[in-house]
């Protein structure tokens, strides 16, 4: 079965972007582009990995990545930060990696498939 990953992006052209590229290379993908919404589908269905965009309007990067922590089960799901800001990634010292925006695909693909083990 295919590995799930969550994508949780505000811009929505982005987070399209991404979900096609992780369904192009064989993963199962969905987006979120608010936090609380991201927080509720990992809840609904664990994913096997997250990719967190740190600057989003409504909620903080960082405070979704301590909420999704905080689900039964979500310590284990490895979470690959997207971010603009330089600097930003240390908000979050347990992420498996960091992609700064613009973002190179074959980069976030390499960081991913070492995250989940492939």
């Amino acid at each position: 079965m295919a590995k799930s990953i969550l994508v949780v992006e505000d811009d929505p052209d982005i987070a399209a972007y991404l979900v096609s590229l992780f369904r192009t290379n064989g993963y199962r993908a969905d987006a979120a582009t608010e936090g609380p919404d991201a927080v509720e589908m990992a809840r609904a269905r664990r994913p096997d990995l997250v990719t967190l965009d740190l600057e989003m309007p409504r909620q903080w990067g960082p405070r979704v990545y301590r909420e999704l922590m905080d689900l039964p089960g979500g310590a284990h799901i490895p979470v690959v930060l997207v971010t603009g800001l330089g600097g930003l990634h240390l908000m979050v010292p347990n992420a498996v990696g960091t992609v700064d925006k613009p973002f190179d695909p074959d980069l976030m693909l390499g960081i991913v498939r070492r995250a989940l083990g492939e």
